[in-house]
């Protein structure tokens, strides 16, 4: 390393066993509802143990993406990372994840950077921003572990597919420009929508809860044309303490095949105090399931309809 690398290590204890800290760390697709910063992950390569990803989140108040290799040591629980191609300030970027036991369920997890800044950047200014990051992630990830059960039952995948009499394009076009939904979409009342840089927006929504709640969220979205929109929370609902998703589009021999996953992390006290104290978390997972999917379908079928009433008569 030259001169001018910057090394950096930030610990935390976790009352959690270290297999279960160290799987939080080495599935990345999960990071989105997990660690604030996160927004989107797509894995580029994807082996055992080791992996190629591009990573957009957070930076200063911009989404920023960057490539990372990683290399996973499950035995010796080590994960080593650097950039491939970082992003001004920085001009390089590595480190690693490591997990020690320290006791029964407790692990001292250590999180190590070293990197070197751009020409005419003061090399504090990106220090404080890791540190800032480091100190957030330690503490999120300590957050997810120690509720103490298992991950798969607090972090929640699903997906919905339908076909739609409409093209893909048609379709992605209604979902890309959801300034549209407030006259389309019946659950929704307000959308401020700015695109500041390229496929890359940020969206307000009013919407209201089939309880006739009303209910306000702020979204980053990463739109790939015609392919893809990820999307991620800023601002989750209070029984959640992470949720991001993706519309992808496709045509299909009967018109557009549109998927709508989402990625939730159940708080599982807000979920008790939302729902009742009698609520596990399978219920909740059932609950958020249900009213998710259904604004989904609901906005694609509104997706359908638009399509239909904007055609030109032939």
């Amino acid at each position: 390393m030259s001169m001018n690398t910057i090394v950096m290590s930030h610990t935390k204890v976790v009352h959690a066993a270290p297999e279960v800290v160290y799987d939080l760390v080495a599935d990345v697709t999960r990071w989105p509802v997990i660690f604030e910063p996160s927004v989107l992950v797509r894995h580029l390569h994807r082996g055992p143990d080791e992996e190629r990803f591009r990573l957009w989140a957070t930076v200063g108040g911009a989404v920023k993406n960057w490539t990372s290799r990683r290399v996973l040591d499950a035995g010796q629980r080590h994960i080593a990372f650097e950039q491939e191609r970082s992003q001004a300030p920085i001009a390089s970027m590595g480190g690693g994840w490591s997990f020690r036991e320290i006791g029964p369920a407790t692990t001292k997890v250590t999180l190590d950077h070293h990197f070197t800044v751009v020409n005419g950047v003061e090399p504090e200014q990106v220090s404080a921003s890791v540190h800032r990051n480091s100190e957030t992630e330690l503490a999120a990830l300590a957050r997810i572990a120690e509720l103490g059960h298992p991950v798969e039952e607090v972090i929640h995948t699903f997906e919905d597919t339908v076909t739609l009499k409409c093209s893909a394009a048609e379709a992605y076009d209604f979902v890309y420009h959801s300034e549209r939904w407030p006259e389309q979409v019946p659950h929704v009342g307000r959308i401020d929508l700015t695109e500041d840089s390229a496929g890359v927006q940020l969206m307000e929504m009013d919407t209201v809860t089939a309880g006739g709640i009303p209910h306000t969220t702020k979204s980053i979205r990463v739109c790939f044309p015609g392919e893809r929109i990820d999307y991620k929370q800023l601002v989750p609902p209070t029984i959640l303490f992470g949720h991001s998703g993706a519309w992808g589009f496709t045509d299909g021999p009967d018109g557009a095949v549109v998927s709508a996953r989402h990625t939730v992390a159940i708080n599982p006290a807000a979920a008790r105090e939302i729902l009742g104290e009698a609520t596990d978390l399978a219920d909740a997972r059932a609950y958020l399931t249900e009213a998710l999917s259904s604004n989904s379908r609901n906005t694609l079928r509104c997706a359908e309809r638009y399509a239909a009433t904007t055609k030109s008569p032939t």
